[in-house]
């Protein structure tokens, strides 16, 4: 995956709280005001393992929604992977492709600007209007609309304030603790499944399906399903939105493999040791990877209806 080195990035886009006080505070408790997080392809993983075996509640899509974590996953609670060292001011060290072709955290703007690019082009085809929505970096915890949220919270989208929030010490985590091979364009599917959950908002699609949250067939995993393919849908036209110069068949494969390593199936198998379907909240490996790529090979929005008829 590489960048076009004379791309002018907008880290606007982007607020870095790593390293600070995110105020966040041990772990995630009720939601105030009923708020929920939204997660999906290493979005809300933690929460999501925490469910499938332990039974712990969710709220809607992966939702962090009234969710006490109690630390029954011991190593993996509230752990979080170092990464790259934040910078003094990430205006003054991602300004061009150059940069996120040379550090990690540029890398994650160019794949914001990128994804946000392409689905405010898309808006205004449509005859509506694309609301930007910032991501934040954070290390360890931090505050949210939704309520607090630790590392271990895993990438989420808070409709409630609109932001996604990461920890970029996640990336790690897909590799070592979900065995996921890794790569740039995995992490940027990360980050275009989360906007997939803003388009849903700005759509009004998360509003509307609060049917079953459990389940192969539930609303939870058509949510997330669709979330997917919408991040298919942007990398099928993220070379056209001027930031990416190309994206190879081993990158489209990198993200596949990360979609497939957070399926719920594949989740169950590794730490519960047996498959349960009507626990299901984001979709097994196989259906992931489908709708990733139906949104891939379509290249159109409306591919994407995963309320439709089964799944």
């Amino acid at each position: 995956m590489e960048y076009d080195d004379n791309a002018k990035l907008d880290t606007s886009q982007v607020e870095d709280n790593r390293g600070g006080d995110g105020g966040g505070g041990g772990m995630l408790g009720g939601i105030p005001g009923g708020g929920l997080t939204v997660g999906g392809g290493g979005i809300g993983i933690i929460i999501a393992i925490l469910a499938l075996i332990f039974g712990v509640g969710q709220g809607g899509g992966g939702s962090a929604s009234n969710t006490g974590l109690n630390g029954s996953l011991g190593g993996l609670q509230n752990q979080t992977t170092a990464g790259e060292a934040p910078s003094n001011n990430l205006a003054q060290s991602c300004r061009t492709g150059a940069d996120a072709n040379a550090r990690q955290d540029c890398r994650i703007v160019a794949d914001i600007n990128s994804v946000q690019s392409y689905w405010t082009g898309e808006f205004s085809q449509r005859g509506a209007t694309y609301s930007i929505a910032r991501t934040r970096f954070f290390t360890n915890s931090m505050q949210t609309g939704c309520g607090p949220a630790t590392s271990a919270t895993g990438p989420f989208y808070c409709p409630v304030d609109k932001y996604v929030y990461i920890d970029l010490g996640f990336f790690n985590d897909l590799q070592t603790k979900f065995h996921a091979t890794g790569g740039d364009f995995a992490q940027a599917y990360v980050l275009a499944h989360e906007y997939g959950h803003h388009v849903q908002d700005l759509m009004g699609t998360l509003a509307q399906k609060n049917g079953s949250q459990e389940g192969a067939q539930s609303a939870s995993v058509r949510i997330e399903l669709q979330a997917d393919c919408y991040a298919g849908v942007w990398a099928s036209h993220a070379v056209q939105t001027g930031y990416i110069t190309k994206l190879t068949d081993a990158d489209i494969a990198d993200g596949l493999n990360a979609a497939g390593a957070v399926g719920d199936d594949r989740i169950q198998k590794e730490f519960q040791g047996k498959v349960n379907p009507e626990t299901w909240t984001h979709g097994s490996s196989a259906q992931r990877e489908q709708w990733f790529t139906t949104g891939y090979q379509s290249g159109k929005m409306t591919a994407c209806d995963t309320f439709k008829g089964p799944i």
